[in-house]
């Protein structure tokens, strides 16, 4: 592959294989980047197992108030749409674990009352297997909201590697938006149930809002009805691989272990899978050129 390549890897649930395929398709690439955007429940590292880790916190900026300066006008409270402000007892208060870091509340203090502090609200592991950088993001738990730590991890990325995997949160909320925007290839993940059907449908919709290429891998599969597969043929959506439900693979999988390094036919098939996506990326580029 000469040009770099971003793939997010996204699923309407938890649970689906989402981070399987994240994680297969980083290691047969090689020289790759894996960006854990599950941010408040990163668990690629437990199967790259990386070495060399370094971190580095992610602050954002929440509202101080000076007290001394602070002529009680409730300007800021009223202005505030998420109630992250309150004037109780002749002063204003703050609460944090909603505040969205807007910095209107400073902007419109009419006494300059308030000014800005850091918060720390989560972290960023780095490391690296063999060729693969693996980075993880973590959110401290309480916070709100995950996306600053998505985009200090997509904004320090390294331009170095030829493909990048972004292994996305479950569901088609914010996070997920600020994980896939940048992405040049999408891969849904989905199993074979009524359930699993309409949560593909979510990120189905989500990929079609952004316009973004998109195809649909099959976790799970077995002979029989399936929901999921169905609903791609009824719409046109192009599987680009089906991977069956298999003990060999749920043990792998539950052992940590990554399962196209020990097993010659996942690999095969992933090898593939990523061949397919790039093609399929390479097309679409040609087509919107």
């Amino acid at each position: 592959m000469e040009s770099r390549l971003k793939i997010a890897v996204l699923s309407g649930k938890g649970g689906t294989g989402k981070t399987l395929v994240s994680v297969n398709l980083a290691y047969t690439a090689k020289k790759a980047l894996y960006l854990d955007c599950d941010v408040e429940e990163p668990n690629g590292h437990l199967f790259f197992k990386p070495d060399n880790l370094t971190k580095e916190d992610v602050s954002v900026k929440i509202p101080y108030v000076n007290d001394y300066l602070c002529n009680g006008c409730r300007k800021c409270v009223d202005f505030c749409k998420f109630n992250a402000l309150a004037y109780i007892n002749n002063k204003v208060k703050v609460f944090s674990e909603v505040c969205h870091s807007c910095g209107g509340c400073m902007e419109i203090c009419p006494e300059s009352a308030i000014s800005e502090i850091n918060k720390s609200i989560g972290k960023i592991e780095k490391g690296n297997l063999e060729d693969v950088t693996v980075v993880s993001g973590i959110l401290n738990t309480g916070e709100a909201s995950g996306v600053p730590i998505i985009k200090a991890m997509i904004e320090n990325e390294n331009i170095n590697e030829q493909v990048t995997i972004v292994d996305c949160p479950p569901g088609s909320a914010c996070i997920v938006m600020e994980s896939i925007k940048d992405a040049d290839y999408c891969l849904l993940v989905a199993e074979p149930t009524l359930f699993g059907s309409h949560n593909l449908k979510m990120v189905y919709d989500l990929v079609r809002l952004f316009k973004k290429p998109f195809g649909v891998v099959l976790n799970k599969a077995q002979d029989g009805f399936n929901p999921s597969k169905e609903f791609c043929e009824n719409n046109k959506i192009k599987i680009l691989s089906e991977i069956p439900f298999d003990v060999e693979l749920g043990k792998l999988n539950s052992d940590g272990k990554i399962v196209s390094k020990e097993n010659r036919r996942y690999h095969d098939l992933f090898v593939k899978l990523l061949t397919d996506i790039t093609k399929e990326a390479q097309n679409e580029a040609i087509i919107n050129s």
